[in-house]
């Protein structure tokens, strides 16, 4: 058995993240692997140090998949377009597949897209949210739920001082993901600040890079105390020099970089929609606000910012919560998965 991972996106965001996390774990279990990765994106190069693991860049059509492919291989296609390339090459050469679906919104309607998916060896879906937004879309679909992950970085203390040093102020609030406003919400957080004057003493760190950044900067030059940091490799030094953790989606599948910053154990404020009220429980392990609604994301940053008792106990609840979601969790409950199809497909 070789698991042969397919994710074919653009860039590095939280599914490569979750792919380049998933394939680590496999090879510390000695578990035969290949990748194949969109060329001269970042996650083949990101994966150089693990040995064994086949890279096979792949450009469009991507017909190098069926040079590549072997007999007894299992494909996991972890991204949209890597779906319809595990698909072919299965009807091609009957490799079963496996499809992780991570946005909580339906795939595209037609038969092709559903083909796909009813096919599929295996369907995971990494949170209920998008397990019913699966449901709803392909009734006979019976999806498996495993969830994202931590990324296990590790914070280096003399960057997180020369963070904390370089963005003084009471507190400091930030946020993690792609400056990608219709997915991540930024605009809201700018809409926030400007709502409460109160906050404009602390610094607030937009941490990451997308296709809206122009523009957000433009946007946020009345707002002094926001900064742009730019995608950034070692995302644990800035959670750990942060005080206060800011997720204000409009749309998440689940949310791994708000599993990190529970992790670090920061006090969040998130907004309740997808998958993101499976990991904050309201006034427990962070506070949930309605998606897109500025004045009660303003409201919650002023609470936490004003309150260091209920900021202590959100951290350490969120930060004892995530100890569920390991990296070790997901490789044990993928092989698991790999093995029943294994099974299946030489019976």
């Amino acid at each position: 058995m070789r698991i042969v991972h397919v994710n074919l996106a653009r860039g590095y965001r939280g599914g490569e993240r979750q792919t380049e996390l998933l394939i680590r774990e496999l090879a510390r279990t000695g578990c035969a692997q290949a990748l194949w990765g969109r060329a001269g994106e970042p996650l083949l190069n990101r994966l150089q140090d693990i040995p064994h693991l086949e890279r096979v860049a792949l450009r469009p059509p991507y017909l190098g998949a069926f040079a590549a492919s072997q007999p007894g291989d299992i494909l996991h296609a972890h991204e949209g377009k890597a779906t319809h390339v595990a698909h072919i090459v299965h009807r091609l050469q009957r490799r079963p597949y496996v499809i992780t679906r991570r946005v909580p919104n339906r795939p595209k309607d037609g038969r092709w897209t559903r083909r796909v998916y009813r096919t599929a060896a295996r369907v995971v879906a990494i949170s209920g949210a998008v397990d019913a937004a699966l449901r709803a879309w392909e009734p006979r679909l019976a999806p498996e739920r495993i969830a994202s992950v931590a990324s296990r970085q590790s914070p280096d203390s003399r960057q997180v001082a020369a963070l904390r040093a370089r963005y003084t102020g009471p507190l400091r609030i930030g946020q993690v993901g792609a400056l990608v406003d219709h997915h991540k919400g930024q605009r809201v957080l700018l809409d926030a600040l400007r709502q409460k004057p109160a906050l404009a003493d602390y610094p607030v760190l937009l941490i990451g890079s997308g296709e809206d950044e122009t523009a957000l900067r433009h946007e946020a030059a009345d707002l002094a105390q926001v900064v742009f940091t730019g995608f950034v490799e070692n995302v644990a030094d800035y959670l750990a020099a942060l005080d206060v953790f800011v997720f204000p989606s409009r749309e998440e599948g689940l949310g791994s970089t708000l599993i990190d910053a529970m992790v670090q154990g920061l006090p969040i404020v998130a907004s309740r929609v997808g998958g993101i009220p499976e990991l904050i429980e309201h006034e427990r392990t962070g506070l949930l606000v309605p998606p897109g609604d500025a004045a009660a994301l303003a409201a919650a940053l002023a609470r936490l910012t004003g309150d260091p008792d209920l900021r202590r106990r959100l951290g350490s609840a969120a930060q004892a919560a995530a100890a569920a979601y390991t990296p070790e969790a997901m490789a044990a409950a993928y092989l698991d998965l790999y093995h029943d199809i294994a099974q299946e497909h030489t019976a």
